[in-house]
């Protein structure tokens, strides 16, 4: 059974971190998934019946356990992982981060870890600086418009868009 890569519009962008570049500023982004689109694709890949989830606290630590069904044999398979705080909600970003690391060994967006860098010169107006240190703007958004993968899960076009609908990052392996 094979579960599906995901599609650009189930991938989301957020800014790792702004820097002063020698006559410019940019900003390293990285490409991540939401609890949604996993469990959008064990619906899809398992049925509603087919897999579960629990969490547990451990040592303080929140945990997240999926199973998942072998539509063939009937046999349940488990994957575990830990979440780590969110800045807004600990508790609830902690089981949500859990779950979608737990989904991720299931084999859910792995794809993602074989991403470009990815660079974006930023315009003025789209970063600031506070207390020494360069940020993005709160406005400042990006999307997957596009995306294409090898046949062996590798990233192998991206193409990142503006919240103007402005193409910012092209990313394309010519050796396909």
């Amino acid at each position: 059974m094979q579960i599906r890569t995901l599609r650009a519009d189930e991938i989301d962008c957020r800014v790792q971190s702004v820097k002063q570049g020698k006559n410019d500023v940019g900003a390293v982004l990285l490409l991540y998934k939401d609890a949604r689109a996993d469990m959008k694709i064990l619906d899809e890949t398992f049925g509603i019946f087919g897999w579960t989830r629990e969490h547990i606290e451990i040592g303080g630590n929140m945990f997240c356990t999926i199973k998942v069904r072998n539509p063939d044999t009937g046999e349940w398979i488990a994957k575990q992982d830990v979440g780590t705080e969110s800045n807004e909600e600990k508790q609830k970003g902690e089981a949500s981060d859990s779950f979608k690391r737990a989904a991720t060994n299931i084999g859910i967006g792995r794809e993602l870890y074989t991403s470009p860098f990815i660079w974006v010169l930023l315009d003025k107006g789209e970063y600031y600086e506070k207390d020494g240190k360069l940020r993005a703007a709160p406005s400042l958004k990006f999307i997957v418009s596009e995306i294409s993968y090898s046949k062996d899960r590798v990233i192998d076009k991206l193409m990142l868009k503006d919240g103007k609908g402005q193409a910012r990052f092209t990313f394309y392996n010519k050796e396909k």
